[in-house]
């Protein structure tokens, strides 16, 4: 289900782009104030706290396009995991393009990171009995990114877009006239096979079974009826858990026999790991 842990160069390339021109709109006035267009520098960056590293190859983008000429030096890939007080790498070339491009560097670095943190904590938790799955509830225009690191944390990905799968939810069943009746008509769309169905009584779960569905979306359930929908769709559909799902009720929710659950807290919740950059003359 989940692509390979690579990253599409122009995309993020342009990410940059649009980052930087948001930051340095007018320029930086305090950078060209204070520091001459020759100066070179050296970057290094640290990381503060316990963490698994993405976005490494965005971050140099960064400097990159500040200053073509850039040198830069990383210690880690994206995917591995890093101590407290632990180089990450280093960047050397002009003074400005540094210090001009150090905040950019950072939110991508940091955020990445603390996506691909939070769900290397999630995998671990789950000791491997249940397959962790992102959402899509992500940032405007940083899908592919936070998708990125999720994946560089050993999560999977679910959807990348709407267009990635059928997934028939609750106002699609009020919309469709009921779960059968959605189904139905999803099939008589021509649309990919596999078809997702969002349940929050074990009624729908009935109402799903019968209807053919593949994987039933068990959303908001009590751990005691996400074990009673598991019984009832053994052989007949694949169950994911979804909604209230935090990192403490992972073991619980592994335990009750489901395929998948998932977290939208991998996107939109995880905090920012604390990655420093400190720039000395070079």
């Amino acid at each position: 289900m989940a692509p390979p842990l690579t990253l599409d160069a122009a995309h993020y390339r342009d990410l940059v782009r649009r980052a930087l021109a948001e930051d340095l709109a007018g320029g930086d006035i305090t950078t060209e104030a204070i520091v001459g267009q020759t100066d070179r520098a050296r970057g290094t960056l640290l990381a503060k706290s316990p963490c698994t590293l993405a976005g490494l190859d965005v971050a140099v983008e960064v400097f990159a396009q500040l200053d073509p000429a850039v040198e830069h030096t990383l210690h880690f890939h994206d995917g591995d995991e890093c101590a407290a007080g632990v180089t990450v790498g280093y960047v050397v070339g002009s003074a400005r393009a540094l210090l001009s491009g150090e905040r950019t560097a950072l939110n991508f670095l940091q955020h990445l990171s603390g996506v691909a943190t939070m769900a290397r904590q999630f995998v671990a938790a789950s000791g491997g009995a249940i397959t962790i799955l992102d959402t899509r509830k992500t940032t405007p225009t940083l899908r592919a990114l936070e998708k990125y690191a999720v994946r560089a944390g050993g999560a999977t990905n679910h959807r990348m877009s709407l267009n990635d799968g059928v997934m028939i939810k609750d106002n699609h069943i009020r919309l469709g006239g009921g779960i059968a009746a959605a189904v139905r008509q999803v099939r008589a769309f021509g649309a990919r096979p596999v078809v997702e169905v969002e349940v929050e009584t074990l009624e729908q779960v009935d109402e799903a079974l019968d209807a053919a569905a593949d994987i039933l979306l068990l959303d908001n359930m009590s751990t005691d009826d996400i074990r009673e929908a598991v019984r009832r769709s053994r052989g007949r559909a694949k169950t994911e858990i979804s909604g209230g799902v935090t990192l403490a009720r992972i073991p619980e929710l592994a335990s009750t026999g489901a395929d998948f659950v998932s977290s939208g807290a991998l996107t939109h919740s995880a905090p920012a790991v604390d990655i420093s950059f400190e720039i000395e003359p070079a």
